[in-house]
Order: structure tokens, then C-alpha cells, then sequence
């Protein structure tokens, strides 16, 4: 077993492709964009005629701020250099490096998870402890959906970037 891989058996010859990173990236940004219209769709659908409910829910700020802390959390995560993760206090950048990084990637991850999370809660106190039935729920469940597939899509993203490191460092090698 080798010493530098923690798991006994090795990555697939397809996983280091250009190709499959550059899927990779076209797939985090179909997710992020479906997430996108699905809090789109909510919005608008909320202030058409057709909304049933009565009296007339809408969607507020309150059901928006879930999806800009899981767009803020993408933006966190997936500007942090990965480099800077693993690097010691001897490095050139100065003390501390990496423990300053991996505190920047939790409050990333933390505005992801919070973003899911409220989503949840803003879908179990807004519409199901109402009871509000389907179209109407649709608002609360259209932006879970939209907050899931942001995180996805960060998981997505992240993973993509990863391999363009080991894919460039084995075209260096």
C-alpha cells in the first residue's frame, strides 16, 4: 500500500481527466443556476394570480436569506486556495496559514449548512405549521430545493477543483 494514500485501493484513470474536471464545473453550475430559478420560480409564482392560498402568502426577505447564506458560503469555500489548507507555520506566507484558512472553510461550510437549515425552518414555521396544502407549500419546498442543490453544487465544485490540482501535478511530474 502506498504511503501517501489513505485508502487501499487507488483512484480511477478517469478521475485526473481535463475532461472530467471541466464536467465538473459545467455540473456545479447547472446546479447552483437550477437553485437559482427554483428561488426565482417561488418569487414570482408567490405574486401571480394563481397563487390559491388565502389569505395570500408571498414570499419576504425571511424566505431569501436562507439562499444568500448558502450563496455567500459557495463564494467562502470555493475561494479559499486549497494549497493554504495543508500548509505549516514555516511556510513563506507567514504564521498560522493554514488554521486561519481552515477557519475561513468551516464559516464557509457553517453558512452552508445555516442556509440549509433555515430553509427547513423557514419552511416547517411558514407553510407546514400553517398547514398549507400543495400549491402554497410549494414556496417552502421550492427553497429547500434551491438551498440542497447550492450546497451540491459547492460539493460539486469543490471536488473539480481538487482534481485540477492532482491533474496539473501530474502533468508537472
Amino acid at each position: 500500500m502506498s504511503a501517501h494514500h489513505p485508502f487501499r485501493f487507488p483512484k480511477p484513470a478517469w478521475l485526473n481527466s481535463a475532461n472530467t474536471r471541466t464536467a465538473g464545473v459545467y455540473a456545479a453550475g447547472a446546479l447552483f443556476s437550477l437553485g437559482f430559478y427554483c428561488l426565482i420560480d417561488i418569487a414570482v409564482w408567490s405574486k401571480s394570480a394563481l397563487n390559491p392560498s388565502d389569505p395570500p402568502v408571498h414570499i419576504t426577505f425571511v424566505d431569501w436569506i436562507p439562499g444568500i447564506c448558502s450563496a455567500l458560503g459557495m463564494l467562502v469555500i470555493n475561494s479559499i486556495d486549497k494549497s493554504r489548507l495543508s500548509a505549516d507555520s514555516f511556510s513563506y506566507s507567514g504564521n498560522g496559514v493554514a488554521w486561519k484558512a481552515r477557519l475561513v472553510l468551516f464559516l464557509g461550510f457553517a453558512l452552508l449548512a445555516g442556509g440549509l437549515a433555515g430553509s427547513v425552518t423557514v419552511l416547517v414555521l411558514k407553510y407546514i405549521v400553517r398547514e398549507y396544502i400543495w400549491p402554497t407549500l410549494w414556496l417552502g419546498v421550492g427553497n429547500v430545493v434551491a438551498n440542497g442543490l447550492v450546497m451540491l453544487s459547492s460539493a460539486v465544485l469543490w471536488v473539480a477543483q481538487n482534481m485540477e490540482d492532482e491533474y496539473t501535478y501530474n502533468l508537472a511530474l
